[in-house]
């Protein structure tokens, strides 16, 4: 049984990794600025709610709790939800302060939260990758200040691996759109709407390449890599998302409709496979994520939703 301490642990992912770690037999602490209530805490989860920007509260947090590892995951998860210098300067100076004061007190296992949105698709200047599947070879070019404050946490663990050796691990993960569990019952997603229209009209996921995971597939990562980290290289970084689309027809049809120039590129996306590669995690961590929109909407589709998807399903246009 490992101490894990987890920043951000009151928000979307937040709540499925601390629940999953819980489960998994960890002790979680759990540092966020707003608190779960305190019935809806697993067992095994303690509570801390706190300004991780304060000066010396990461260290004096981190002090207290005297965790095996560290999995930060607060941020500003939005972009364009704040001022571009807020985003810019709250996610970049939590990543430090939390970084660096786990280092500063030797914690073994430091692990941060990116996004694939350092890559910079959804440019107004127009983008294209060199080739799909996206993985993390792909070079970044993030475009706006969230995307930006994600490449720089992912340098930032990146830095003090090249300072500590093997003294301390650090690794970094690119969460897909991240779909919580009541999203599956019917809750509206982060942009606004359920995940039945999502599938029914492609232009609401495309602008996110139809990439999704469950969030506690991305809690069963972590724990993964928690386990694994004494023996990988230093300083990685993964793809964290689901084993297919968020679409009921081949990214070969979809993706040059929405992604003009990509008709050569997109080719290659046959059936139900992903534009975001999980390839590196399978083969470095032994990670396959069990859930996908097919396993997790079937329980729960009523008539409506069964609609949607299968109007969704029936007006695939060519490019």
């Amino acid at each position: 049984m490992s101490r894990i301490f987890v920043t951000g642990g009151s928000g979307r992912l937040g709540r499925s990794v601390v629940a999953g770690l819980a489960q998994a037999g960890h002790e979680v602490v759990s540092v966020d600025r707003d608190a779960v209530p305190a019935e809806l805490l697993p067992a095994g989860v303690v509570q801390e709610t706190a300004d991780l920007l304060a000066p010396g509260e990461a260290l004096r947090l981190l002090g207290a709790a005297k965790p095996d590892a560290v999995i930060h995951l607060a941020a500003i998860a939005v972009p364009f939800s704040a001022p571009e210098d807020v985003i810019f300067g709250t996610n970049t100076r939590l990543a430090f302060a939390v970084i660096s004061a786990a280092t500063e007190l030797g914690i073994p296992k430091i692990i941060t939260a990116s996004s694939p949105t350092v890559l910079g698709y959804g440019s107004p200047a127009g983008w294209l990758p060199p080739s799909f599947p996206l993985d993390e070879r792909t070079p970044p070019k993030p475009w706006n200040a969230y995307a930006l404050s994600k490449l720089i946490a992912e340098q930032t663990v990146q830095m003090f691996a090249a300072a500590q050796g093997e003294k301390i691990h650090y690794a970094a993960f690119r969460p897909c759109f991240v779909i919580s569990p009541e999203e599956w019952e019917g809750a509206p997603t982060q942009q606004g709407h359920t995940l039945a229209e999502r599938l029914a009209d492609p232009a609401l996921s495309a602008p996110a390449l139809f990439n999704y995971v469950d969030a506690r597939d991305v809690a069963d990562f972590l724990d993964l890599l928690l386990q694994k980290m004494e023996s990988i290289p230093n300083g990685e970084t993964f793809f964290v998302g689901a084993a297919d689309a968020l679409a009921t027809a081949p990214l070969a049809e979809l993706m040059p409709r929405f992604l003009p120039g990509s008709e050569a590129i997109s080719a290659c996306l046959t059936g139900t496979s992903p534009a975001f590669s999980i390839a590196k995690a399978r083969e470095l961590l032994g990670w396959q994520p069990k859930r996908t929109w097919r396993t997790e909407l079937k329980t729960t589709l009523n008539d409506e939703t069964s609609a949607l998807v299968s109007a969704g399903s029936g007006t695939k246009e060519t490019p």
